[in-house]
């Protein structure tokens, strides 16, 4: 914003049933290669510059942020859920201010793309990030490179890498939605209303994958830059837990720190970002964050300053994970969903 490593079994990132009998390419390592840090950085360098006006919910700056989402997805021949052309939730005014006290905010739109599954296409996995950002605040541009740039054009490369692997018929079994949402610096608002408002049935939602803040070293941090914090994955899903562990040790080799994963964190992070609206409904979630830092909140989060081969590798992690559960025989375990 610890546990142990279990045994898991990863036979999924082995394909089984290639027309050439090919049972050694691992193609979870393969398509997560095409997630590189100067195809991060060509985009974050866009989606937070000054021309996105710091992307404030219902503002131009957003409507220009969500164009360039949209027209990455319609580029990538990735489609959106809704049908046609339309890749926006609408998310109206009224529903924005009624949970802003004293707020009165613009019409808004969540951003939503789909790869469907080939053999569970009903069955969902949910990769989020939040699009918005703080604005413009006397006079001063809010870029949000790290809040939440970072998770969003981690979404952009994690979505591409599946609709190659897609193209080459090795797409997932289980269905893939992309989801930004909006209004999450105002309270969680966009991830809320889609909770409220869902796509697809929150029942068959296997698991909701969360990113917030992945670009940059906190000062926890300094002397080791290869971590992230985990928060949540072990709450309401042990077989969740485990399959993120594995992933990490078989693929990325990322420190895990679950320091803010503690029921008693003062911070309280996992109440904090938008995989909460899906937790509260029982579905399993791991938020990804790597920490706040000087910059958290303030213009001078800026582009230049994320480390963009670190960001490539926590987003290749989240790419993995999302394979490993998309491409399971059975459906992640919920064991300790609350009453």
């Amino acid at each position: 914003m610890a546990g142990a490593i279990a045994l898991v079994a990863c036979g999924s990132s082995k394909d089984t049933a290639s027309a050439d009998n090919d049972t050694t390419t691992d193609y979870s390592a393969k398509y997560a290669k095409t997630i590189t840090a100067k195809d991060l950085g060509k985009h974050l360098f866009i989606y937070a510059s000054d021309e996105f006006e710091g992307r404030n919910t219902g503002e131009p700056g957003q409507k220009k942020a969500v164009k360039y989402l949209k027209d990455f997805y319609v580029s990538q021949g990735i489609a959106s859920p809704l049908g046609g052309d339309d890749y926006f939730q609408e998310v109206p005014s009224e529903y924005l201010s009624s949970n802003r006290r004293g707020m009165t905010l613009k019409d808004s739109e969540n951003v939503l793309a789909f790869i469907k599954g080939t053999e569970k296409p009903d069955e969902i996995i949910v990769i989020s990030a939040h699009l918005d950002h703080e604005g413009i605040k006397n006079g001063e541009i809010y870029n949000g490179a790290d809040d939440d740039g970072s998770g969003t054009v981690a979404i952009l490369e994690i979505a591409e890498a599946f609709k190659q692997a897609a193209d080459a018929g090795k797409g997932p079994k289980r269905s893939i939605l992309f989801l930004h949402v909006t209004g999450e610096e105002k309270g969680l608002l966009g991830s809320k209303y889609y909770t409220e408002n869902p796509i697809f049935l929150l029942a068959n939602t296997v698991t909701n994958l969360n990113i917030d803040m992945i670009g940059r070293v906190d000062d926890r941090h300094k002397g080791n830059p290869n971590y992230v914090y985990l928060i949540g994955s072990d709450k309401l899903s042990t077989e969740l837990h485990n399959i993120s562990e594995a992933m990490n040790k078989k693929y990325t080799n990322i420190d895990l720190d679950y320091k803010y994963n503690d029921d008693n964190d003062p911070n309280r992070f996992y109440y904090r970002s938008d995989h909460y609206n899906f937790a509260k409904h029982n579905i399993p979630i791991i938020f990804y964050f790597n920490g706040t830092h000087a910059d958290y909140h303030r213009p001078t989060d800026t582009p230049d300053k994320i480390n963009y081969e670190m960001l490539e590798n926590r987003a290749r992690l989240v790419f993995h994970t999302a394979w490993e559960v998309a491409n399971r025989e059975n459906r992640v375990v919920v064991d300790k969903a609350a009453n």
